[in-house]
């Protein structure tokens, strides 16, 4: 179960604001289930992140699925624990334009240190990305 003092629950209450990179992609989780594993967001690929075809940089995309992952794993967060990304290996579906984007995680396993993590992209119901990344858990040190 969540730990509702956690950074995680803290921010979706309001209480601290979200991380500085969420703003810059214009991400809003929709849903999260951490008992199921499962997170559902929203991101805006903005006119700051187009590549030269005007389409969404792929390292963008990639931000978004890390964000996706990471969020995830954050969700199942005791208080005083962190999640860093050890891995993340992204796919390329299609272009992804300037706009809306879907995102979804699923956790596959979460072990006591590492989790890995699951997460796809979707614009207009088609998938533009996925990502499977391997994530840690560690104790904050302020």
């Amino acid at each position: 179960m969540s730990d509702p003092q956690s950074y995680f629950n803290r921010m979706r209450r309001g209480e601290i604001p979200a991380a500085p990179v969420v703003t810059l992609l214009g991400g809003e989780i929709r849903a999260v289930d951490a008992e199921a594993g499962t997170l559902q967001a929203d991101y805006v690929g903005g006119p700051g992140f187009a590549n030269p075809a005007g389409q969404v940089q792929g390292g963008m995309l990639c931000a978004m699925l890390d964000d996706l992952t990471a969020c995830l794993v954050d969700a199942t967060l005791a208080a005083g624990e962190v999640v860093a990304t050890l891995n993340l290996n992204v796919s390329f579906l299609r272009p992804a334009r300037l706009g809306p984007l879907q995102g979804e995680a699923h956790l596959v396993r979460r072990g006591r240190e590492v989790c890995h993590v699951q997460a796809t992209l979707w614009q207009d119901g088609k998938e533009v990305a996925t990502a499977s990344a391997v994530c840690k858990i560690v104790a904050r040190r302020d």
